[in-house]
């Protein structure tokens, strides 16, 4: 459950912009969550489902299996988060380029601020876009599969009207499949989004939260009906046919 105070991740490789904005936004009643690199900011936006974020074009981040550390382009932070949330996303870069603002864009950006910025400029973009998402959300907050409905704005779920007792993974989880239900999901897709490019090869961990999800919302989870396995490539989120009417002769 969120409290009534916004939160918002900052995602920056720059300490000192991190620290501007930090001071702003907590000045301004905001929460702050920061990040430095890729991998760690699509951990925290899966984490704490911050309800906006401003994101830098240009992170460094360490490629999965140890590697050496490269130069990610944050927008490869964006398509895996459009992959499943609406989250909205203000771009930075120093980079004003209208080329490079379209593209920003088009993968998923809600807005772009070019660096240096102007503080007071910035923040109104962000209240604008956070004014937007409530009006959204008010028009479709809820994700339906089945008995399953999850409510965006309370952060919750149910099964045939019963509350579901989630963790904020298995919710996370949750919402993952029912926005992309129907579509085969590999485990390195699921894994990427939901815990970032340090576990794209963590299928034992991925396959832990299954089992306990199962058990929360499947009539029998040895048999499911919801989350559905393809062996050696993911899982598929399906929607249930309904039940026969057997009360009609």
């Amino acid at each position: 459950m969120r409290t009534s105070k916004p939160s918002v991740l900052v995602v920056d490789p720059d300490p000192q912009v991190r620290k501007m904005l930090a001071v702003t936004l907590s000045a301004s009643q905001f929460k702050v969550i920061e990040a430095e690199t890729a991998p760690e900011a699509l951990r925290l936006a899966g984490l704490y489902q911050p309800d906006a974020m401003i994101l830098e074009t240009a992170l460094t981040g360490e490629a999965a299996g140890g590697k050496q550390a490269r130069s990610v382009n944050g927008l490869e932070v964006i398509r895996a988060i459009r992959q499943w949330s609406r989250l909205p996303v203000l771009a930075l870069s120093e980079s004003d380029k209208p080329d490079h603002i379209v593209e920003c864009l088009r993968q998923g950006a809600n807005d772009f601020v070019s660096k240096p910025f102007n503080m007071e400029i910035l923040m109104a973009r962000l209240e604008v876009m956070l004014r937007d998402r409530c009006v959204q959300e008010a028009g479709n907050s809820e994700l339906h599969c089945g008995d399953i409905v999850v409510n965006l704005t309370r952060h919750d779920a149910s099964l045939a009207g019963k509350p579901l007792e989630l963790s904020p993974r298995e919710y996370e989880l949750l919402s993952y499949f029912i926005r992309n239900k129907g579509k085969l999901l590999t485990h390195r897709q699921i894994l990427k989004t939901l815990w970032g490019d340090a576990h794209t090869h963590d299928r034992q961990y991925l396959r832990v939260y299954i089992m306990q999800l199962r058990h929360k919302i499947e009539p029998d989870p040895q048999q499911p009906h919801y989350i559905i396995t393809e062996a050696g490539v993911g899982y598929r989120m399906d929607e249930p046919e309904p039940l026969p009417d057997l009360s009609v002769a």
